[in-house]
């Protein structure tokens, strides 16, 4: 009889989590920033359609890198847990905190009981009254789950784009200059001062949502003319 060949879980669990990091390192990176105007979403990506930002709730947005088919699924079932939570109790008890949880808790799941963990890294953000209020939530593959300051940084040569982000970033800059920074340094690896707007997505939750378009969600995805007009304007 032929002896099964063991690994012990250590290796085990090492070898998936070196499987899933080189596999986060390959895809493009995400910038989340929280600035005066609100928590803007910068994403590396050329698809028109195959979003990597994307509305969650109300007040709350997603951004992730990784395997597309994977990090939408998760989207997909965040959005179905805010619905039923928000028309079960009440809109407010919808917050980034416990979507960030119900997330962590399925990344851990995958990732200690499945073959193949999730090739993904996420960030949930939401956006308050005043920039105080805001909370960045970053999660890797593993679940691991943290709290962040200011601005979130996923994918790609992440901690190269992170200095960027850490030497301009102050609380006061508003929505275009929190922009220019995350073209920036998304830019980095490419030899230029920054990338084209057809080479980005943008969305941003707007902190006053409900005082300018009367509306609770914040959330709102910006065209290339709207990028290329932000980019423009002078710092």
């Amino acid at each position: 009889m032929t002896q099964q060949f063991y690994v012990s879980p250590e290796q085990l669990m090492k070898d998936r989590a070196d499987f899933a990091r080189k596999g986060i390192a390959r895809g493009r990176s995400v910038v989340v920033v929280s600035c005066a105007d609100g928590i803007a979403f910068v994403a590396e990506n050329p698809s028109p359609s195959l979003h990597k930002i994307g509305e969650i709730y109300d007040k709350i947005g997603f951004a992730a890198v990784g395997k597309y088919n994977e990090f939408e699924s998760l989207r997909q079932a965040g959005v179905r847990y805010a619905d039923v939570r928000g028309y079960s109790y009440d809109r407010e008890d919808v917050t980034a905190r416990g979507l960030a949880s119900v997330y962590a808790q399925s990344l851990g799941a995958v990732f200690t009981a499945e073959q193949k963990p999730f090739e993904v890294e996420l960030a949930v953000a939401e956006v308050g009254l005043s920039q105080a209020d805001d909370h960045l939530y970053r999660l890797t593959f593993d679940g691991s789950i943290a709290d962040e300051n200011g601005f979130v940084v996923m994918g790609g040569l992440a901690e190269q784009v992170a200095d960027v982000v850490r030497a301009g970033w102050e609380s006061e800059l508003d929505l275009a200059a929190a922009m220019r920074l995350a073209v920036k340094a998304l830019a980095t690896d490419k030899e230029v001062d920054a990338l084209p707007p057809t080479a980005v997505e943008v969305a941003v939750l707007d902190r006053g949502s409900e005082s300018s378009r009367g509306s609770r969600r914040a959330f709102r995805r910006l065209g290339a003319e709207d990028i290329t007009q932000l980019l423009a304007e002078e710092a």
